[in-house]
């Protein structure tokens, strides 16, 4: 019989987003329906919205959520009906090359739904990163759906599924902070405090925020930061080398994803240090460095996708950090809001002045 439930849907490129009828069939094999409770507004949503990923419209948006399983499809063992699970957007395929060699977090395969949710004339939706989860009921791969502890509060235990997995992963699991390594942060939205957070956990002593905004800047500070640094007003370089004896910091962390904040994390760190970009840049961007600098530098220049995490390693484990007061996810969820509240979610985000709206079902 399949659902019929509510759900936000951007329909064209730079349209504000509407508020439609969603058909979610059945859960067909290896396919989970999911109730959601509550989802976070990330900026990948907006980017589908702006036409920044593809142009297969119209989009169900959403996929930094929690919930319980509604129902599962055949051949499904991994979860069953009532588990509270966070969505992931990679369900690890145990086939593909990457996989194969024994790196699925690198897994070229990701699992999706085979079934198509949609509008109430037929058309076929898709769903941002194969999730779609600014809706009462989602369909999803099981392999989508990782079991947590169902103590955490969904508006913050959704978070994992996106933005604060990247930022958190970019330091520990990509960057590989040690305990008294020194680290840089650039871009402190979502993804960075994260990133800092995660340094933070990690046992990194000095842990240095950049950004532009002051306000930003003082909400590093509650996740770990030691200094900040307004890049608008000083020279982000040299403020982190004065911060390191003059070397620059073991881990530069681009939570921006711009070519002049890349080159920035490049310069700023000490000789064999790690340069990780976990900012998301758009396709027409370059970077130019000098070769010598590359070679002569030393160390590692990385890309983080997903915070290189496996969820079903990672999800349980910050939430059970969090649970034990050790990981404030309560912190990131700035406000709540209701599905009909996401575009001036959109607006806030982008003005930089929220970390997390989050849409909590029946708010």
């Amino acid at each position: 019989m399949g659902y019929e439930v509510k759900g936000v849907v951007a329909r064209s490129k730079g349209a504000p987003v509407t508020i439609e009828t969603i058909l979610v069939p059945d859960p067909g094999p290896g396919e989970a329906v999911v109730d959601i409770q509550a989802c976070g507004v990330c900026h990948t949503d907006l980017h589908y919205r702006e036409g920044g990923i593809n142009d297969d419209y119209p989009f169900l948006l959403g996929h930094e959520a929690a919930g319980t399983v509604a129902a599962v499809g055949e051949g499904v063992t991994n979860v069953a009906v009532g588990d509270y699970v966070v969505l992931n957007w990679r369900a690890v395929c145990g086939q593909c090359r990457a996989c194969l060699k024994g790196e699925p977090k690198y897994c070229f395969a990701t699992h999706n739904a085979a079934q198509k949710m949609t509008l109430a004339d037929g058309t076929e939706l898709s769903p941002a990163l194969g999730i779609g989860a600014f809706a009462e009921k989602t369909l999803v791969h099981s392999g989508q759906c990782t079991k947590v502890d169902p103590a955490a509060k969904p508006e913050a235990a959704g978070l994992l599924g996106c933005g604060v997995m990247a930022g958190v992963g970019a330091a520990i699991n990509t960057g590989a902070v040690q305990r008294g390594e020194s680290v840089a942060v650039f871009g402190c939205g979502g993804v960075g405090d994260a990133a800092i957070a995660g340094a933070k956990l990690a046992g990194a002593t000095t842990i240095i925020a950049v950004d532009i905004s002051d306000t930003k800047l003082e909400w590093a500070t509650t996740f770990g930061a030691t200094h900040t640094v307004n890049s608008k007003e000083t020279d982000a370089v040299e403020a982190i080398k004065a911060l390191t004896g003059g070397f620059g910091v073991d881990v530069a962390i681009d939570a921006v994803g711009h070519p002049a904040v890349f080159e920035q994390a490049f310069y700023a760190r000490d000789l064999a240090g790690r340069v990780v970009m976990v900012g998301v840049p758009t396709p027409d961007m370059e970077i130019t460095l000098p070769a010598i600098e590359i070679f002569g530098r030393g160390g590692a220049i990385k890309s983080s996708w997903y915070g290189d995490c496996l969820p079903s390693r990672d999800f349980p484990m910050l939430v059970d950090l969090y649970l034990q007061g050790r990981f404030d996810l309560d912190a990131f969820v700035s406000e709540t809001i209701g599905l009909e509240d996401v575009e001036e979610a959109f607006e806030k985000m982008h003005k930089g002045e929220v970390l997390r709206s989050v849409v909590v079902f029946g708010k």
